[in-house]
Protein backbone atom coordinates (compact mmCIF):
# COMPACT_ATOMS: atom_id res chain seq x y z
CA UNK A 1 0.00 0.00 0.00
CA UNK A 2 1.19 3.33 -0.94
CA UNK A 3 1.79 6.04 2.35
CA UNK A 4 1.73 9.39 1.73
CA UNK A 5 3.51 11.95 3.70
CA UNK A 6 1.28 13.85 6.37
CA UNK A 7 0.78 17.36 7.79
CA UNK A 8 -1.25 18.52 10.88
CA UNK A 9 -2.15 22.08 10.33
CA UNK A 10 -4.06 23.57 13.96
CA UNK A 11 -5.61 26.86 13.41
CA UNK A 12 -8.64 28.74 12.56
CA UNK A 13 -11.24 28.31 10.25
CA UNK A 14 -11.90 30.71 7.63
CA UNK A 15 -15.51 30.63 6.01
CA UNK A 16 -14.61 32.65 3.12
CA UNK A 17 -11.85 29.52 2.56
CA UNK A 18 -9.47 32.10 1.91
CA UNK A 19 -7.11 31.53 4.95
CA UNK A 20 -6.74 29.68 8.04
CA UNK A 21 -7.24 25.75 7.88
CA UNK A 22 -9.08 26.11 4.69
CA UNK A 23 -6.33 27.78 2.80
CA UNK A 24 -3.76 25.10 4.83
CA UNK A 25 -5.63 22.03 3.87
CA UNK A 26 -5.54 23.41 -0.32
CA UNK A 27 -1.71 24.01 0.06
CA UNK A 28 -0.50 20.62 1.78
CA UNK A 29 -3.26 19.01 -1.58
CA UNK A 30 -1.34 21.12 -4.26
CA UNK A 31 1.87 19.83 -3.01
CA UNK A 32 0.89 16.39 -2.31
CA UNK A 33 1.03 15.88 0.92
CA UNK A 34 -2.32 14.40 2.98
CA UNK A 35 -3.70 17.05 5.57
CA UNK A 36 -5.21 16.43 9.01
CA UNK A 37 -6.39 19.05 11.18
CA UNK A 38 -7.45 20.39 14.32
CA UNK A 39 -9.86 23.54 14.59
CA UNK A 40 -8.56 25.98 17.58
CA UNK A 41 -11.62 28.79 16.31
CA UNK A 42 -14.28 29.66 13.83
CA UNK A 43 -14.27 32.64 12.43
CA UNK A 44 -16.99 34.41 9.74
CA UNK A 45 -15.21 36.05 7.43
CA UNK A 46 -15.12 36.74 4.03
CA UNK A 47 -12.70 39.17 1.72
CA UNK A 48 -13.70 41.95 3.29
CA UNK A 49 -13.60 41.04 7.05
CA UNK A 50 -14.55 39.54 10.02
CA UNK A 51 -17.67 39.82 12.00
CA UNK A 52 -17.33 36.97 14.80
CA UNK A 53 -15.30 35.28 16.10
CA UNK A 54 -15.84 31.42 18.18
CA UNK A 55 -12.72 29.74 20.18
CA UNK A 56 -12.88 26.75 20.33
CA UNK A 57 -13.03 24.61 23.98
CA UNK A 58 -9.22 24.12 24.74
CA UNK A 59 -10.58 20.04 25.95
CA UNK A 60 -11.89 19.85 22.23
CA UNK A 61 -8.76 21.31 20.69
CA UNK A 62 -6.59 19.32 22.57
CA UNK A 63 -8.52 16.11 21.38
CA UNK A 64 -8.45 16.62 17.91
CA UNK A 65 -4.65 16.32 18.04
CA UNK A 66 -4.61 13.57 20.00
CA UNK A 67 -7.16 12.50 17.14
CA UNK A 68 -4.70 13.26 14.33
CA UNK A 69 -1.65 12.00 15.96
CA UNK A 70 -2.51 9.05 17.32
CA UNK A 71 -3.65 7.95 14.35
CA UNK A 72 -2.08 9.00 11.45
CA UNK A 73 2.35 9.08 10.95
CA UNK A 74 2.51 13.23 10.84
CA UNK A 75 5.88 14.45 9.85
CA UNK A 76 4.94 18.35 10.06
CA UNK A 77 2.86 20.37 11.94
CA UNK A 78 1.89 23.99 11.06
CA UNK A 79 -0.22 26.24 14.04
CA UNK A 80 -1.50 29.19 12.64
CA UNK A 81 -4.40 31.06 14.62
CA UNK A 82 -4.45 30.02 18.28
CA UNK A 83 -6.27 33.24 19.59
CA UNK A 84 -6.84 32.57 23.25
CA UNK A 85 -4.12 32.06 25.93
CA UNK A 86 -6.26 28.82 27.24
CA UNK A 87 -5.99 27.09 23.66
CA UNK A 88 -2.25 27.66 23.43
CA UNK A 89 -2.04 26.30 26.65
CA UNK A 90 -4.03 23.25 24.89
CA UNK A 91 -1.13 23.18 22.18
CA UNK A 92 1.66 23.33 23.72
CA UNK A 93 0.63 21.18 26.33
CA UNK A 94 -0.52 18.22 23.71
CA UNK A 95 3.01 18.77 21.83
CA UNK A 96 5.36 19.81 24.28
CA UNK A 97 4.38 15.66 25.50
CA UNK A 98 5.79 14.22 22.06
CA UNK A 99 9.21 12.40 22.59
CA UNK A 100 10.30 10.37 19.87
CA UNK A 101 9.66 10.92 16.35
CA UNK A 102 8.32 14.66 17.22
CA UNK A 103 7.03 16.73 13.99
CA UNK A 104 8.76 19.41 12.76
CA UNK A 105 7.28 22.04 13.32
CA UNK A 106 5.97 25.33 11.75
CA UNK A 107 4.56 28.28 13.59
CA UNK A 108 2.58 30.90 11.97
CA UNK A 109 1.73 33.75 15.29
CA UNK A 110 -1.78 34.89 13.46
CA UNK A 111 -2.95 37.66 15.74
CA UNK A 112 -4.87 39.93 12.68
CA UNK A 113 -6.70 39.54 10.03
CA UNK A 114 -5.93 40.62 6.53
CA UNK A 115 -8.70 43.35 6.84
CA UNK A 116 -7.13 44.28 10.06
CA UNK A 117 -9.39 42.47 12.36
CA UNK A 118 -8.20 41.31 15.76
CA UNK A 119 -7.89 37.78 15.91
CA UNK A 120 -6.75 37.15 19.44
CA UNK A 121 -7.30 37.90 22.91
CA UNK A 122 -5.76 39.39 26.22
CA UNK A 123 -3.46 37.43 27.66
CA UNK A 124 -2.20 35.48 24.01
CA UNK A 125 0.72 36.71 23.74
CA UNK A 126 2.06 36.18 27.01
CA UNK A 127 0.73 32.72 26.93
CA UNK A 128 2.97 32.25 23.37
CA UNK A 129 6.22 33.42 24.31
CA UNK A 130 6.11 30.99 27.62
CA UNK A 131 4.72 27.78 26.16
CA UNK A 132 4.65 27.71 22.18
CA UNK A 133 7.84 29.16 21.07
CA UNK A 134 10.01 26.85 23.02
CA UNK A 135 8.49 23.78 20.89
CA UNK A 136 9.01 25.76 17.40
CA UNK A 137 11.13 24.85 14.47
CA UNK A 138 10.46 27.54 12.97
CA UNK A 139 8.35 30.99 13.45
CA UNK A 140 7.13 32.57 10.68
CA UNK A 141 5.93 36.49 11.97
CA UNK A 142 5.26 39.27 9.33
CA UNK A 143 6.92 42.40 10.44
CA UNK A 144 3.54 43.57 12.25
CA UNK A 145 3.60 40.16 14.16
CA UNK A 146 7.54 40.17 14.45
CA UNK A 147 6.97 43.71 16.48
CA UNK A 148 4.59 42.67 18.63
CA UNK A 149 6.49 39.68 19.88
CA UNK A 150 9.43 41.48 20.76
CA UNK A 151 7.11 44.56 21.97
CA UNK A 152 9.42 46.92 19.69
CA UNK A 153 8.75 48.82 16.66
CA UNK A 154 8.18 46.86 13.55
CA UNK A 155 10.76 46.79 11.40
CA UNK A 156 11.14 49.31 7.87
CA UNK A 157 14.53 47.89 6.49
CA UNK A 158 16.30 44.29 5.47
CA UNK A 159 19.36 44.72 8.37
CA UNK A 160 16.44 45.66 10.95
CA UNK A 161 14.35 42.56 9.83
CA UNK A 162 17.07 39.96 10.30
CA UNK A 163 18.25 41.46 13.95
CA UNK A 164 14.70 40.89 14.85
CA UNK A 165 14.87 37.39 13.52
CA UNK A 166 18.00 37.01 15.49
CA UNK A 167 15.93 38.37 18.37
CA UNK A 168 13.18 36.28 18.27
CA UNK A 169 15.41 33.14 18.46
CA UNK A 170 16.13 34.25 22.60
CA UNK A 171 12.49 33.31 23.09
CA UNK A 172 12.88 29.71 21.88
CA UNK A 173 12.30 28.82 18.29
CA UNK A 174 15.05 26.80 16.77
CA UNK A 175 14.54 29.37 13.54
CA UNK A 176 12.82 32.45 12.41
CA UNK A 177 11.37 33.24 8.81
CA UNK A 178 10.94 36.48 8.39
CA UNK A 179 8.27 37.98 5.79
CA UNK A 180 9.42 40.69 4.62
CA UNK A 181 6.09 41.05 2.35
CA UNK A 182 5.11 44.12 4.11
CA UNK A 183 8.39 45.95 3.95
CA UNK A 184 8.93 48.91 1.44
CA UNK A 185 10.76 48.01 -1.22
CA UNK A 186 11.29 46.75 -4.71
CA UNK A 187 11.37 42.76 -4.07
CA UNK A 188 9.16 40.47 -1.52
CA UNK A 189 12.45 39.81 0.63
CA UNK A 190 12.32 37.06 4.01
CA UNK A 191 15.11 36.15 5.78
CA UNK A 192 15.43 32.75 7.67
CA UNK A 193 17.45 33.35 10.71
CA UNK A 194 19.19 30.19 12.78
CA UNK A 195 21.03 30.04 15.75
CA UNK A 196 24.03 29.31 12.84
CA UNK A 197 23.74 31.84 10.00
CA UNK A 198 21.31 33.98 7.93
CA UNK A 199 19.52 33.43 4.39
CA UNK A 200 17.57 35.62 2.42
CA UNK A 201 15.31 34.96 0.20
CA UNK A 202 14.14 37.39 -2.61
CA UNK A 203 11.37 37.04 -5.20
CA UNK A 204 9.72 40.23 -7.82
CA UNK A 205 6.51 41.39 -6.39
CA UNK A 206 3.38 40.64 -8.19
CA UNK A 207 0.78 42.94 -8.82
CA UNK A 208 -2.52 41.50 -7.60
CA UNK A 209 -5.10 42.39 -4.93
CA UNK A 210 -5.47 38.66 -4.43
CA UNK A 211 -3.04 37.88 -1.59
CA UNK A 212 -5.67 37.16 1.35
CA UNK A 213 -4.19 33.58 3.26
CA UNK A 214 -0.41 34.46 1.55
CA UNK A 215 1.16 33.72 5.11
CA UNK A 216 -1.02 31.00 5.99
CA UNK A 217 0.08 29.70 2.46
CA UNK A 218 3.89 30.17 2.84
CA UNK A 219 3.86 28.49 6.72
CA UNK A 220 1.70 25.79 5.11
CA UNK A 221 3.68 25.26 1.95
CA UNK A 222 7.12 25.27 4.33
CA UNK A 223 5.91 22.63 7.12
CA UNK A 224 4.57 20.45 3.36
CA UNK A 225 8.07 20.65 2.15
CA UNK A 226 9.55 19.32 4.94
CA UNK A 227 7.13 16.19 5.41
CA UNK A 228 8.18 15.59 1.61
CA UNK A 229 11.91 14.96 2.92
CA UNK A 230 13.37 18.73 2.17
CA UNK A 231 15.64 20.37 4.37
CA UNK A 232 14.36 23.61 5.97
CA UNK A 233 16.48 26.12 3.61
CA UNK A 234 15.08 24.64 1.14
CA UNK A 235 11.68 24.19 1.94
CA UNK A 236 11.70 27.73 2.42
CA UNK A 237 13.01 28.17 -0.95
CA UNK A 238 10.02 25.63 -2.53
CA UNK A 239 7.49 27.40 0.14
CA UNK A 240 8.25 30.71 -1.37
CA UNK A 241 7.92 29.92 -5.21
CA UNK A 242 4.91 28.15 -4.56
CA UNK A 243 3.38 31.22 -3.32
CA UNK A 244 4.49 33.42 -6.10
CA UNK A 245 2.98 30.80 -8.39
CA UNK A 246 -0.10 30.48 -6.48
CA UNK A 247 -1.11 34.54 -6.43
CA UNK A 248 -0.03 34.66 -10.02
CA UNK A 249 -2.68 32.23 -10.97
CA UNK A 250 -5.32 33.92 -8.57
CA UNK A 251 -3.94 37.85 -10.31
CA UNK A 252 -6.79 37.54 -12.26
CA UNK A 253 -9.55 35.75 -10.35
CA UNK A 254 -12.88 37.70 -8.50
CA UNK A 255 -14.31 36.26 -5.84
CA UNK A 256 -15.73 38.67 -3.27
CA UNK A 257 -15.62 41.99 -3.03
CA UNK A 258 -12.68 42.57 -1.45
CA UNK A 259 -8.86 41.39 -1.36
CA UNK A 260 -9.61 37.65 -2.32
CA UNK A 261 -7.29 34.71 -1.97
CA UNK A 262 -4.61 32.93 -3.66
CA UNK A 263 -5.17 29.89 -6.07
CA UNK A 264 -3.45 27.24 -4.14
CA UNK A 265 -5.16 24.68 -6.38
CA UNK A 266 -3.88 25.96 -10.00
CA UNK A 267 -0.47 25.45 -9.13
CA UNK A 268 0.63 22.17 -10.32
CA UNK A 269 3.90 20.32 -9.05
CA UNK A 270 6.29 21.12 -6.44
Amino acid sequence: MARLPVALTIAGSDSGAGAGIQADIKTFAALGVYAACAITAVTAQNTQGVTDIHFVPPRSVSAQIDAALCDFDVAAIKIGMLGAADVADAVADRLGGLTTGRPFIVFDPVMVASSGDALSKEGFLDAVKAKVLPLVDCLTPNLAEAAALLGGAQARDEATMAAQGRALLALGSRAVLMKGGHLESGEAVDWLVTRKDARRYAGPRIDSTNTHGTGCTLSAAVAAHVALGAGLQDAVAAAKAFVARAIEAGRDVRLGGGRGPLMQMAVRGR
